[in-house]
């Protein structure tokens, strides 16, 4: 116990001194950054630590939280959807009752002959009716306005409720993804749900009726108050003239401390939600199954079942995550969702915390969250000092200064080195 306080307090003090030495506005975002990160780690916490599911499509899982800002909040367009929004809903409905019937057919015709004759006939036609109705409803939609539209829009809901929605979004995704993989080896699972993240990103990259593709959604609503409207404030000007700060800064600050708090109150939910599951008997039985499949299910237990569980809580809550940090952009940029970022980052997190422990997860997120930002300006002063000697123009003292930025992949490597040979089980093991 004595322990993780010092360890807390250490991160604390930390993003406190970015505060002083930099700015606070800089600690503020790095607070509010690791806090969504450190509930991504949660959520694959849930799945490797409690079950021991190797999923390598959190960047999927993430996007699809993303996706659900959009389809929440923003404003719907109304001519994208005279155009053509009736025809793409009967479009996908279409699919989806071709998927089923091809499905309802497999079933029924298992033991005959022409089971797979009836299945590419009804494939078949499906595809080319599905088109029929799909195609020109995305011509006529993205035709509208395509400068600053060009989509569907959502419904101009608050925000704060497609957290949740997320969360259902991601938990849909991954019982469809673990109905079909979960059967599958940890490698093998490993490159299902990374070809499936692909697959979802590939889709809001190049979808640009349902939220813009590449061109970005911006201007989504936020939960806390605007700066501008902050600095017309007569009251909110009083308390900043009387705290002697800038009336932008203060601003600026004021808005990232009402997105904390958001943030740290989701972070304790949920904390408390994996604490109470974990200690449960229903823990206790993910453990069992996690330690020895065989044993487990030699005492009645349906491990696959179970798996599934597990898999669709993991990717709920990295989709919450992934709303939120679609909420604290402003916009939805499908080009941010790289590997890098959003798999193998939040990988090192759970290592370096502790898989199997939330405690650990949560420190994990914001030590590797905070050394992946600071790292950067950490490197580019040292390089400075260590390059004083030489010359502003020198090629030696150009190539240190430009190459700084690449410091944080040479510290993240490091730091799980040193944690997996000192602490193999991370920073805050699992009890």
């Amino acid at each position: 116990m004595i322990k993780n306080s010092i360890l807390y307090l250490i991160m604390i003090s930390l993003i406190l001194l970015v505060g002083f030495v930099q700015s606070w506005n800089v600690a503020l975002l790095i607070l509010n950054m690791c806090i969504i990160s450190s509930i991504m780690s949660l959520g694959v916490n849930i799945q490797y630590g409690y079950a021991g599911l190797f999923n390598l499509g959190i960047m999927g899982f993430v996007a699809l939280g993303g996706l659900a800002t959009v389809i929440i909040s923003a404003p719907p367009v109304y001519e994208a959807w005279d155009a053509g929004g009736i025809r793409i809903i009967l479009a996908l409905s279409f699919g989806a009752l071709t998927i089923f019937l091809a499905t309802y057919v497999w079933k029924l015709l298992k033991n005959s002959r022409y089971k797979s004759l009836a299945i590419s006939i009804i494939l078949i036609l499906g595809f080319f009716i599905y088109r029929f109705l799909f195609d020109p409803a995305v011509e006529a939609i993205e035709k509208i306005n395509p400068a600053t539209e060009g989509y569907l829009g959502g419904l101009g809901l608050p925000i704060i409720l497609s957290w949740p929605v997320g969360g259902l979004l991601a938990a849909i995704a991954a019982w469809m993804i673990g109905k079909i993989s979960l059967g599958l080896r940890s490698d093998y699972l490993a490159i299902a749900t990374i070809g499936v993240s692909e697959i979802i990103i590939f889709t809001i990259k190049n979808e640009d009726w349902l939220a813009r593709g590449v061109k970005n959604v911006i201007g989504l609503p936020r939960p806390v108050p605007y700066e501008i409207d902050l600095q017309q404030n007569t009251d909110f000007i009083y308390w900043s003239q009387y705290l002697g700060m800038d009336i932008v800064d203060a601003s600026s600050i004021f808005v990232k401390v009402c997105y904390s708090l958001l943030f740290i109150l989701v972070l304790i939910i949920l904390y408390w939600l994996c604490e109470k599951a974990l200690k449960s008997p229903w823990g206790r039985m993910m453990r069992a199954i996690r330690d020895n499949e065989v044993a487990a299910e030699a005492m009645g237990k349906d491990v696959k079942s179970r798996h599934l569980q597990v898999f669709i809580l993991g990717s709920a809550v990295c989709g919450i995550a992934g709303a939120m940090l679609v909420t604290l952009d402003g916009q939805l940029t499908p080009t941010n969702y790289h590997p890098l970022r959003f798999t193998f980052i939040i990988w090192v997190m759970v290592i370096l915390g502790g898989a199997g422990n939330n405690l650990g997860s949560i420190l994990g997120g914001f030590i590797i969250w905070f050394f992946w930002v600071e790292v950067e300006y950490i490197g580019l002063f040292l390089m400075d000092i260590l390059t004083s000697g030489f010359a502003d123009d020198n090629a030696f003292r150009i190539h240190m200064l430009n190459s700084a930025a690449y410091m944080r992949y040479l510290t993240l490597g490091l730091i799980l080195v040193l944690v997996l040979r000192f602490n193999p089980r991370g920073l805050i093991p699992e009890k």
